[in-house]
């Protein structure tokens, strides 16, 4: 990782708490301790925010970059240096909004290779969600506001029909095939593919991909084990989706998913 200064100042509150993961048909939040997430890349736009002080942030091999708050669209190269420290991870899925939704959230935001940097305090929301042992109870309703407000600040809109794809494949048990999903929207399997990877910046297949990673961090969530998500969520075993959940955030499972919080 090189040599970087220390980032983080020390949690003074939070402490003992296993992760919170939280998901529901369109949207992924994490809040807990991370220490260092290799290159890895996502399926939807991820807005990340340290709870407590900065977190490093490096994009598409650049350089290192100490930020509060930051936007990682989907399929941008990035890696994670928090030291231990909780940070906020949240997903939103196209069948909600675009990335452009989460901008308004990044603080003074500055741009570099694709991503938004900013500064600013994070956001007392995340934190207090990080903080509540009964933060799950409630964590679906706070995200949904925190959205609405910041949509509220964006202009950019997705494509109506590639938000119908999306959220097509976030409610079917099984992912439903691409031809079916084109004659849903009227367009051909082709257009399709090109569509989406515009308007979301990943392939179809990659989309799908994360879809299905959601659904094995959501069986963990409800108390399955490693080996029983995996097979629920389509992987052929526990070493498959271990493999691509550090394909996909750069780390072990284990490091964010044991312990967690329902």
């Amino acid at each position: 990782m090189g040599t970087r200064p220390r980032l983080y100042e020390r949690a003074a509150t939070g402490q003992g708490l296993g992760p919170l993961w939280f998901l529901d048909a369109g949207r992924t939040f994490f809040a807990g301790p991370l220490i260092y997430n290799a290159p890895h890349q996502h399926g939807a736009p991820v807005f990340l925010a340290g709870l407590y002080g900065p977190f490093g942030l490096r994009v598409q091999g650049g350089s290192w970059q100490a930020c509060r708050t930051a936007l990682v669209p989907a399929g941008v190269l990035h890696e994670l240096d928090v030291g231990g420290e909780p940070i906020a991870v949240f997903y939103l899925e196209p069948s909600i909004d675009g990335a452009h939704a989460l901008a308004p959230l990044v603080a003074n935001a500055r741009e570099e290779q694709g991503a938004l940097f900013g500064g600013g305090g994070g956001l007392p929301l995340l934190r207090e969600l990080w903080e509540a042992p009964d933060a799950a109870g409630w964590a679906g309703e706070a995200l949904a506001d925190m959205v609405d407000v910041s949509r509220r600040r964006a202009r950019a809109a997705l494509d109506p029909r590639i938000q119908r794809v999306a959220a097509a494949m976030t409610d079917a048990e099984r992912v439903p095939e691409l031809a079916a999903l084109a004659r849903k929207v009227g367009l051909s399997a082709s257009r399709l593919q090109h569509l989406f990877t515009a308007e979301m910046g990943v392939p179809f297949r990659r989309y799908r991909a994360w879809g299905r990673m959601r659904r094995a961090i959501a069986e963990i969530a409800d108390g399955s084990s490693f080996t029983a998500a995996a097979h629920a969520a389509g992987f052929a075993d526990q070493a498959h989706f271990t493999h691509d959940f550090r394909r996909t955030f750069g780390a072990a499972p284990s490091q964010s998913l044991r312990g967690v919080r329902l």
